[in-house]
C-alpha cells in the first residue's frame, strides 16, 4: 500500500497541537522555572520546617513564594539568573542542611539531586521535588524509591506550566507532582492529588 503521508515526530507533535520538547530543543542548562503557583499549592499539602534550601532556584519563582509565608530560604543556584547564590554546584555541596530541601531540579539530574538532597538534610527532614508523573518510571528510579520511597506523591489534576528560560506561554502538556521524601521513612508511598 502506497504511503500518502511523510513526516517525522515533530511533524506529527505540530499537527496535534503537542509541544515538542526535542533534546536539541532543550534550553542549555535545563532551565524551566515553575509556576509560582506550585509552591503555593505545596504550602498547603505539607508542613515545611522553617529553615528552607531552594538548591536550584533559578529567578526565585518558588523561593519567592516561601519567603513571602515566612519561610527562611537559603538560594542557590549552578547559573547565575540573577536571583540568590550563582555558582554553586548543589551535587558537589557536602555541608549537612538543618532544614527541608525543596526545588524544582534540572530534570536530567532529577535522580541525582534527590539522592543528594536525601543525604544533606537530618533524619525527619523533607525533600520536596516538583518532577514530571513520568519521574515514576524507570529502573534506576524504581532501584531510587525501593530505597528510599517518597512519603507522598502529590499528582497536580490540572497541568501547572514550567516556563522554557522563565518564560510562560499559559500552556502546558507536561503532568507535573510533587514528590515528598521525609529523611528515613521506610514504609510505603501514598499517592494523592492536589487542584
Amino acid at each position: 500500500m502506497p504511503k500518502d503521508w511523510t513526516g517525522n515526530y515533530k511533524s506529527v507533535c505540530g499537527c496535534l497541537g503537542a509541544q515538542n520538547e526535542a533534546k536539541e530543543e532543550r534550553e542549555a542548562n535545563d532551565y524551566y522555572a515553575t509556576s509560582p503557583i506550585a509552591a503555593e499549592w505545596l504550602l498547603k499539602i505539607t508542613e515545611l520546617d522553617k529553615n528552607v534550601w531552594e538548591c536550584a532556584c533559578g529567578e526565585g519563582h518558588i523561593a519567592k513564594v516561601l519567603i513571602r509565608e515566612g519561610k527562611c530560604v537559603k538560594c542557590t543556584d549552578l547559573i547565575d539568573r540573577g536571583f540568590g547564590v550563582g555558582g554553586i554546584d548543589f551535587l558537589k555541596q557536602t555541608e549537612i542542611f538543618n532544614g527541608d530541601i525543596v526545588t524544582n531540579p534540572p530534570y536530567r539530574y532529577a535522580k541525582e539531586f534527590v539522592e543528594k538532597a536525601l543525604a544533606l538534610v537530618p533524619e525527619g527532614h523533607k525533600v520536596c521535588m516538583f518532577l514530571k508523573v513520568q519521574f515514576l518510571e524507570g529502573k534506576a528510579r524504581r532501584e531510587l524509591f525501593r530505597q528510599n520511597p517518597p512519603k507522598e506523591v502529590w499528582v497536580s489534576s490540572s497541568r501547572l506550566e514550567c516556563g522554557k528560560n522563565g518564560k510562560f506561554s499559559g500552556s502546558n502538556m507536561v503532568a507535573y507532582a510533587w514528590y515528598i521524601w521525609e529523611k528515613g521513612y521506610k514504609g510505603e508511598s501514598t499517592l494523592k492529588w492536589f487542584n
